[in-house]
């Protein structure tokens, strides 16, 4: 029961969240139902009574009852719980959502753990008909939920920053202490985040952020330092603007190639937050950032595939037409003159000749488009 207490007590941390964060919950639940092929997708926290959803994908409901939550039985495990059929499963063929609306069949779901090693919820799929989930669809449900953590965490940490600044303005502290102890907050962050000063100044940082510099830049990560100095020289200019733009309030997104020329290339997804006192003045910056190169490996081979069939619709549409139209045209000639001229076959012939070259063209490159994605036929 003592566990229960300070379960609860980590749960009530989560509960309000900033529109940003929401956002950006509500695409990963978009997300992980279109990876696991499901129309329900949920972010739930679990309090006392009630089993909230934080981020709700194919339902309109924000809550239920926690008597009914099937995460009751994701937060006491430490990996993913499945249920592949909900009616042959003893855990929940008697729940009121299987034997009654909305009927589900199917529940899969990843704890989400605090830092401090509370199951609050869990980031779950659902559907109204038997399903399974295969591995590599279960290892994203393992990811996105450490990652559905990893944003709560750092939206709480956020706040605990803004609450730490306004005390040192009470209490004569000084803004580089509380920045040490909300540093400590979010070091088991696999992403990048970097509080930096009005002058540009690295204030605190985690340790992904110091691993990070030291092996794209081979410098240490030091505080006090200009950010730009852990900047590629030809990105200085548009980074500074982006950090223009978040210490004027806004808060920015963009995604960042590094490098492109290089092999160790790396697509980033960076975010600058503008950090705010009670007075709304802005007192420093929030740099995360998230590496996204395999989305955009996949989003590249999409594109090549998209490019592809293109091509082939191109020539369905346009460069099947002409032969076709001419051997029709051929063939009204024959009848209007009553003509057994082998001119005239001579040509049918040629035209159909024509006309089976392209359909032979579109079966190959559909076939190279097929097996072999990434690449597109000349």
């Amino acid at each position: 029961m003592d566990n229960e207490h300070y379960r609860l007590n980590a749960v009530k941390r989560f509960k309000q969240l900033d529109s940003d964060i929401k956002k950006d919950l509500e695409a990963i639940v978009d997300l992980v139902a279109q990876i696991c092929s499901v129309p329900i997708a949920l972010i739930t926290l679990l309090d006392e009574d009630t089993q909230w959803f934080n981020a709700r994908k194919g339902v309109e409901i924000d809550c239920t009852d926690r008597e009914v939550a099937f995460c009751n039985h994701t937060i006491q495990q430490n990996d993913v719980v499945t249920a592949n059929d909900t009616t042959l499963d003893a855990r929940f063929k008697d729940n009121p959502l299987v034997t009654g609306n909305p009927n589900l069949r199917f529940y899969a779901g990843a704890p989400l753990v605090t830092n401090d090693g509370f199951a609050i919820g869990g980031l779950c799929v659902l559907d109204t008909k038997p399903h399974t989930l295969t591995d590599h669809q279960l290892q994203t449900l393992r990811v996105l939920a450490k990652q559905v953590m990893n944003l709560m965490e750092l939206n709480w940490s956020l706040g605990v920053m803004q609450q730490k600044h306004d005390e040192s303005l009470r209490h004569k502290l000084t803004i580089q202490e509380s920045e040490i102890k909300l540093n400590a907050m979010f070091n088991s962050s696999k992403d990048t985040h970097i509080l930096v000063g009005r002058n540009l100044e690295v204030l605190a940082f985690n340790k992904a952020a110091a691993n990070f510099v030291r092996q794209s830049y081979k410098k240490k990560l030091t505080k006090g330092k200009p950010i730009m100095d852990y900047s590629d020289p030809d990105v200085v200019p548009g980074l500074t603007r982006l950090f223009e733009q978040a210490f004027n309030g806004k808060t920015v997104r963009r995604e960042w190639q590094m490098r492109p020329d290089t092999d160790d290339s790396r697509w980033k997804l960076i975010e600058l937050v503008p950090i705010k006192n009670d007075r709304k003045d802005v007192i420093g910056v929030a740099l995360n950032s998230t590496d996204i190169t395999e989305r955009k490996q996949h989003e590249d081979q999409i594109n090549i595939q998209n490019a592809a069939l293109t091509r082939i619709a191109i020539i369905q549409s346009h460069e099947l037409r002409r032969p076709v139209a001419s051997l029709l045209g051929i063939m009204a000639l024959i009848r209007l003159e009553n003509n057994k001229s082998l001119e005239y076959f001579d040509m049918i012939e040629h035209t159909i000749n024509e006309l089976d070259e392209k359909i032979r063209f579109i079966v190959r490159d559909s076939e190279n488009t097929i097996n072999n994605p990434m690449t597109v036929v000349a």
